[in-house]
């Protein structure tokens, strides 16, 4: 298993879905997770620290489960199967452990009220897990292969150079 944290809650501008980034303890993969907009918030609200009038659905949840005499000991993200990620909270109750199936989305909710440790699976991270650095370096090596060196690359760098941004406020206020 694998510790990650909630790096950030996301907003396609396209389509205005809502994606977590998980970050691993390490810092070298992030795993996306497609969310909805009132689990968005909800981990939003609480990460952020604010003040709600009333309980949300997973303030109520984790209310119930300490009144009830048990403690989140860990959240899981366990399966990803047909781009559906499955999770479980864990939660100790008088020396049981008990194992309930989640939406990732309202597990990671809960987590962060009951400030628990997010957990992934290595083949889940494996699956779906992205490392920036790999990406950036695919990305090189197209450009090297269009033909792109650094000589075409130093002409484009003086261009920018010559550039006055002081012209372009100018130009904005004639018109």
């Amino acid at each position: 298993m694998i510790e990650v944290t909630i790096d950030s809650i996301r907003v396609s501008l396209m389509s205005q879905h809502r994606v977590a980034i998980l970050k691993d303890g390490e810092g070298e993969r992030y795993l996306p997770i497609w969310i909805g907009p009132c689990e968005a918030d909800a981990i939003t609200v609480e990460l952020q620290e604010m003040e709600m009038a009333r309980p949300l659905t997973h303030d109520i949840l984790a209310t119930t489960i300490v009144e009830l005499g048990g403690a989140v000991s860990y959240i899981l993200i366990r399966d990803l199967r047909n781009d559906v990620f499955y999770a479980n909270i864990l939660v100790n109750r008088e020396g049981e452990r008990l194992e309930i199936d989640a939406r990732p989305s309202d597990a990671m909710a809960l987590a962060v009220r009951a400030q628990a440790p997010i957990y992934v699976e290595e083949k889940v991270m494996e699956q779906a897990g992205i490392t920036p650095e790999e990406d950036i370096e695919e990305d090189l090596d197209g450009a090297e292969s269009a033909g792109v060196d650094d000589k075409d690359l130093s002409v484009f760098m003086d261009f920018v150079d010559t550039l006055d941004l002081d012209d372009l406020d100018s130009d904005e206020e004639k018109e």
